[in-house]
């Protein structure tokens, strides 16, 4: 016999999950419910936002020839995003907790459409620098305010597959936004008298616009505030989360200064520089490698650049669905590292083989999307709820330290020796260190995560 739904309440009504009064099947409808109301308006905005960022490595050749930009210029351009991105991240989401989803979401999207737009009118490569810098400062907190807003809904047993599907949004952005961009190059020249890469820049910055000013009168800043929830799946969504609170125990500090405090926490930021690195070679430099490879036709060269994409997101599904039945993140991430390491030391080697070029990508691929999904399941159940949102903006701020370094080393060693081989291995070499970082730093016993027997 089923159990009875307990009276409506508009809080959390003890130390007990959802699972102990509501049946299997209400608590499955009611995720059912938040997850199809969020996740494809989410996915779709996450979509939007990686096709904005990383259009740039199928603009960089005709931008290049037009504004005379080496490979170090544009390396240094790349990293460049990540100087506004740090500066603005921490405040960004804390700002969030304060404000709530609603604002910042719409406020994000919105500015950072404009500014993609506004990028179409670059003519010099001090404007480059300067519109990237600042594209840094419009995006920063959205990914780790998404992740941020997924522990209002989710607790952390459902968190890994659900990070996932949102991290499928980056292999997503992959699949049509090369060929997207493949097809505004080959299609948008001297259109109107712009040149192909100004179109892309305006084409593509326009949805992130309209998402921004849509998103204000969509999103709920928690499930306390969702009318589209009943009583009683809004009392489900609330008792989940509030056991996962009660499961980790009340900290003694909490806030930025907690987190600055606990010296584990800087153990975890050596790691966070891994999965930046890897999708800096993955989001800006695919192209040019396959590129290099042999394949000349802009828009052969973007079809094949899905083909990692693909190949990467299904490793990511199969990952994270292992990692949530487990409830088991610190090895699932080495496992998925390891892999991605594998690609980049082989890359060198097959350089000269496109096949064997987009399946060392596509190693790199899986690496890249499944290490960001379980990287990122690890400071919600390690942080105390009060915690979180600092934790992850430092986590994911401090990180982008590998997101400005990695591209201007880059873009130096291919100006100046023609290949990339060395930045390649030490890639890989610090990727496996920061695996190990993980596995060895952070004991398994720190990650409190509570079991969701109907997962």
């Amino acid at each position: 016999m089923e159990q009875s739904v307990q009276p409506p309440v508009q809080g959390w009504s003890g130390d007990q999950p959802a699972e102990a009064w509501a049946t299997d099947k209400e608590v499955k409808a009611a995720y059912r419910k938040v997850t199809l109301r969020l996740v494809p308006f989410l996915f779709l905005c996450w979509v939007v936002n990686y096709i904005d960022r990383v259009n740039l490595g199928f603009a960089k050749i005709p931008l290049s020839r037009d504004l005379a930009l080496s490979d170090a210029a544009y390396g240094l351009g790349v990293g460049l995003f990540s100087i506004g991105y740090v500066l603005f991240e921490v405040p960004s989401n804390l700002m969030l907790e304060r404000t709530g989803a609603r604002l910042t979401m719409a406020r994000i999207m919105f500015l950072w459409g404009c500014i993609t737009c506004l990028m179409m009118f670059i003519q010099t490569s001090t404007q480059f620098y300067i519109a990237r810098i600042a594209l840094g400062a419009a995006e920063a907190g959205f990914y780790p305010g998404l992740l941020l807003y997924l522990t209002y809904w989710f607790p952390s047993a459902r968190r890994a597959r659900i990070t996932s599907r949102f991290l499928l949004a980056i292999a997503v952005s992959g699949m049509i936004g090369g060929p997207l961009a493949g097809w505004i190059l080959n299609t948008f020249v001297d259109v109107g008298g712009l040149r192909n890469w100004q179109w892309l820049f305006l084409l593509e910055g326009i949805p992130a616009v309209l998402l921004g000013v849509f998103a204000y009168f969509y999103l709920d800043d928690k499930p306390d505030h969702a009318k589209w929830l009943t009583d009683a799946e809004r009392k489900i969504i609330l008792d989940n989360i509030q056991a996962d609170r009660a499961f980790k125990g009340k900290p003694v500090h909490s806030g930025l200064v907690a987190v600055l405090r606990d010296p584990r926490v800087y153990v975890v930021v050596l790691a966070s520089l891994v999965t930046p690195m890897l999708g800096i070679v993955m989001n800006y430099w695919t192209p040019t490698i396959i590129h290099r490879a042999g394949v000349t036709n802009i828009l052969h060269l973007s079809l094949l650049s899905a083909i990692p994409s693909v190949i990467g997101a299904i490793g990511m599904i199969v990952i994270a669905r292992h990692s949530d039945h487990r409830v088991e993140r610190r090895w699932h991430y080495l496992f998925s590292i390891s892999i991605g390491a594998v690609g980049l030391v082989l890359l060198p080697s097959v350089v000269h083989s496109p096949v064997l070029t987009i399946g060392c990508l596509s190693l790199l691929a899986i690496a890249y999307y499944a290490g960001s999904t379980m990287f990122w399941t690890i400071p919600p159940a390690y942080f105390p709820a009060a915690s979180v949102a600092a934790g992850i903006a430092l986590m994911s701020s401090l990180g982008q330290a590998g997101s400005l370094l990695t591209p201007t080393w880059l873009g130096w060693l291919m100006t100046n020796t023609h290949s990339i081989a060395i930045g390649l291995y030490t890639i890989a070499a610090i990727a496996l260190a920061g695996g190990f970082i993980i596995v060895l730093g952070v004991p398994a016993s720190k990650l409190r995560e509570r079991r969701d027997e109907s997962v």
